[in-house]
């Protein structure tokens, strides 16, 4: 009875040879376990008991006696209320809760990104990362099913899909310089970690450490790189020529009866002179490109033009600026650069004949000269415009017209006065290669322009986009479009 009992006793451990072994289960005859069988489970493992499909009991690391008594859901599901001490029958899995680590992951094609320096580049990124078992029952229902050994590499295609987008989608998005890379490789990978995990929680897995070894460019961005190096290490070409030409006479000179002493002498020639002219002439860099600024006016772009131009060109501080480097048109007066500019901004130049505009009953008129403008019979109230202003002014408030009204009593401060609509049928559009017009502001609103549209008025030659054009009225219809 004795030996009876003994075959009875059951030891149930599994003891895991491998490196890349996530769950294993423990094969018996029939899934029988004796009651009294002894349950091993080692640290950096975790048991679970498995009935016709259904989880039941689970077991940290530990030493355990099995009876039916001490394993309540399983007890539960075969309804054993008051206890059962035949041999019973279930499944038993292993889980390593050990952190695998090494497991590699790449990006299969090039992802393009948008560098500041460089413009839009592909790049290719490779790195390890690590994983471990934090819930076993959800590895089990979501991924293991009924497989009795389940190993990483059954799961690391999964992972790798998972881990690859999260990664370049940081990338792509984080707007650091190409050229600023490796030193923000840790920081990538632990973005990158945060954003994987909660794609791993239904698995019952987490990932622990994601490190990225290398983003890899294009050759033709990696050769580029290279000669911008090669150039800041070199540095003076002029030394750097004189220096290979010392060495290539001092090497032609130890060649026994290998030299050309006609070559030899045309070197030494080349170098002395070279070295004459280093002393008799000091090398002074050539002067930075000072033409770079731009101004918009009326719709034009007008430059390039140096600090000395801009000044001449009478710029005010609403002037809108643009130079290489600027994301966009700023107003002069937000530019500290050229704040003395503003400062020291010589009058304007005499206005030249014949450019008045004045608008009367909806129509604008001219181009008049000033004296023109005193026999059209204008008043203080008369809306005028030329060339360089913003928008349609009442006469009353142009310093240049003053002398017009001389015998004219000033009067009273208007409170607010509106300019006259710009009614006038004088815009053109280009679309589709064909130009249409003319038309009003309002016939501009039906043919559904955009800031992108290119327009250009009556008597100009070159079309704008609608966005660039300076004028109040037509700006203030994108934005009721927009």
């Amino acid at each position: 009875m004795s030996w009876l009992q003994g075959q009875f006793i059951d030891i149930i451990e599994w003891i895991d040879n491998t490196n890349d072994t996530i769950a294993y289960r423990f094969e018996r005859h029939n899934n029988e376990i004796k009651q009294g069988a002894k349950l091993i489970v080692r640290p950096g493992q975790q048991a679970v008991f498995v009935n016709e499909g259904q989880v039941a009991d689970e077991f940290t690391a530990g030493t355990y006696e099995l009876f039916t008594r001490n394993l309540p859901i399983l007890s539960t599901l075969k309804g054993w209320k008051y206890g059962f001490e035949s041999p019973f029958k279930a499944e038993v899995y292993f889980f390593s809760t050990r952190i695998f680590t090494n497991l590699k992951w790449g990006t299969a094609n090039p992802i393009a990104i948008r560098d500041a320096e460089f413009g839009p580049v592909r790049i290719r990124a490779f790195g390890t990362y690590g994983i471990r078992v934090v819930n076993p029952k959800k590895l089990l229902e979501s991924a293991i099913g009924t497989d009795g050994l389940f190993q990483v590499n059954e799961i690391d295609d999964h992972l790798r899909n998972l881990i690859v987008p999260s990664v370049t989608s940081w990338i792509a998005g984080s707007g650091i310089a190409l050229l600023d890379f490796a030193a923000n490789y840790r920081e990538m990978g632990d973005r990158a970690c945060e954003g994987i995990r909660t794609d791993l929680d239904p698995l019952g897995i987490e990932i622990t450490q994601l490190t990225i070894e290398n983003i890899s460019l294009p050759p033709a961005v990696e050769e580029a790189l290279d000669k911008r190096s090669s150039m800041g290490i070199l540095g003076n070409m002029g030394q750097y020529t004189q220096y290979q030409t010392a060495n290539a006479i001092e090497n032609a000179a130890k060649r026994p009866g290998g030299g050309n002493s006609a070559m030899d002498m045309g070197m030494g020639l080349a170098m002395g002179q070279q070295m004459a002219n280093a002393m008799q002439t000091p090398v002074t860099p050539a002067p930075p490109s000072t033409a770079q600024w731009y101004i918009a006016r009326n719709g034009e772009k007008l430059g390039p033009f140096t600090p000395e131009q801009l000044q001449q060109q009478a710029i005010s501080p609403q002037t809108q600026v643009w130079q290489n480097g600027m994301s966009g048109w700023q107003p002069a007066s937000t530019v500290p650069s050229l704040q003395a500019i503003l400062l020291t901004a010589p009058p304007p130049p005499p206005m030249p004949q014949g450019q008045w505009y004045i608008a009367q009953n909806g129509e604008k008129l001219g181009p008049f000269t000033p004296e023109q403008l005193q026999q059209q019979g204008i008043s203080l109230q008369t809306q005028v415009w030329r060339n360089g202003m913003d928008d349609w002014q009442l006469a009353a408030t142009v310093p240049e017209l003053s002398e017009l009204f001389a015998d004219t009593p000033v009067p009273p401060p208007l409170a607010s006065v509106a300019p006259e609509p710009q009614t006038q049928a004088e815009w053109y559009i280009f679309r589709s290669g064909d130009a249409t017009g003319p038309f009003t502001l309002e016939q501009l609103r039906e043919q559904g322009i955009s800031p992108r549209t290119n327009l250009r008025r009556e008597g100009e030659t070159e079309w704008t986009r609608a966005r660039d054009i300076q004028d109040s009225a037509l700006q203030s219809l994108l934005a009721s479009l927009s």
